[in-house]
């Protein structure tokens, strides 16, 4: 079992303000699990029973929207929490959370979280920053929903996956999205997200090669994104 003293992945999350006991104690009682891509790590409406550190892989988180269809609101990555908000507000989940490719991650149980809470402030204090956060980053989403065209939203959803994913060695972006996938990204539908991830191919923004995408021109990229 990994010692969380000496783990370089707590250092991008919240656990960073946990004591060397702390550390020390969370090693011991926590619990490394592993989810297959395509895997459900906890459904829309669960009661959650503690959080996830993730350490390796990437997932995302969707909304059930009322037409049936999973819309995408956020990708988790390795490095990051899932889970704190409903567990700390003792509430059920709001969205789903589903592996998109094989990921490692360490369960802490929700016993142990509130204990950390009530005794480490500044742990308490980092996770709020978190939850805040996310409410800041839902609601630019939503304005951006709402404002931005279907053509904008696209420029400005693969440039965000540029920077949230990085490229691999091939100057692809490192994560392999369905169209449908990026269509729920961007709220369209499949067919909507193809043409137009068609058009911007013929334009020379990007190349695509079967689930990748390689940015060609990202200046024009970020114009669009912007309305122009």
């Amino acid at each position: 079992m990994g010692n969380c003293q000496s783990c370089i992945i707590r250092k991008f999350n919240s656990l960073n303000k946990l004591t060397q006991s702390q550390s020390a104690l969370l090693t011991e009682r926590k619990t490394e699990v592993a989810f297959k891509k395509g895997e459900v790590i906890f459904s829309e409406g669960s009661h959650l029973n503690g959080i996830y550190c993730v350490r390796t892989g990437n997932c995302k988180m969707t909304k059930l929207s009322s037409n049936g269809k999973d819309q995408i609101v956020r990708f988790v990555r390795d490095g990051e929490l899932l889970g704190y908000r409903s567990v700390i507000v003792k509430e059920p989940t709001s969205l789903s959370v589903t592996a998109l490719d094989d990921m490692a991650a360490c369960f802490i149980s929700k016993e142990d979280i509130f204990e950390m809470l009530h005794s480490n402030p500044d742990f308490l204090l980092d996770i709020f920053k978190s939850v805040s956060l996310d409410l800041k980053n839902t609601s630019t989403s939503l304005i951006d929903m709402a404002q931005k065209s279907v053509r904008e939203r696209l420029a400005h959803t693969i440039l965000f996956l540029d920077e949230r994913f990085g490229e691999d060695e091939e100057d692809a972006i490192n994560v392999h999205l369905s169209r449908e996938e990026i269509a729920n990204v961007i709220g369209t539908a499949t067919e909507s997200a193809i043409r137009l991830l068609s058009e911007f191919k013929k334009e020379g923004l990007i190349t695509l090669r079967g689930k990748t995408i390689i940015i060609k021109d990202k200046k024009k990229l970020e114009k669009i994104a912007l309305g122009f």
